[in-house]
């Protein structure tokens, strides 16, 4: 497994920019894909169109995924990756503005590891990736994945 990856899935580039530029000032140095919509991502995480190279095998630390997507929205890039055998260990972090009380009960249903509401003000939004980062980056012990029937080392 990649423990090195974080995949952030975010159409919106000026939280894009937030969101790397608090990762910098807490100091986390994972490599960042940035995925500007949802067919993007699933084509990353699924080795399709300009990423059919890609070794899926490479199975990212954490998917951080924004709801308001264009193409395919966050909701259903989130089933399909809950949905497929392969990926649906990934721990999902959905970091978005929405406080919708029907997409928190729904995206727990289909299983992400937890819901953020993006801060406003910056000083808070790094404080709240600080934590993110060091939680799921170096705290959380991942569960083991599978490829084929083969143990991801």
């Amino acid at each position: 497994m990649d423990t090195k990856t974080i995949v952030l899935i975010e159409d919106n580039i000026s939280d894009v920019e937030l969101t790397l530029r608090a990762f910098g000032k807490a100091q986390l140095n994972n490599e960042v894909v940035v995925c500007e919509d949802g067919l993007i991502a699933l084509d990353y995480l699924f080795g399709r169109g300009d990423y059919s190279e890609r070794d899926i095998r490479q199975v990212p630390a954490l998917i951080l995924l924004d709801l308001k997507l264009p193409k395919v929205e966050g909701l259903d890039v989130l089933r399909q990756i809950k949905a497929d055998k392969a990926s649906r260990r990934i721990p999902i972090v959905i970091l978005t503005s929405s406080s919708e009380e029907r997409d928190i009960a729904e995206c727990y249903d289909i299983g992400i590891n937890s819901f953020i509401r993006k801060p406003i003000d910056f000083e808070q939004f790094v404080d709240v990736v600080t934590l993110l980062g060091k939680y799921w980056l170096n705290i959380n012990e991942p569960p083991p994945f599978y490829f084929e029937g083969l143990l991801i080392q």
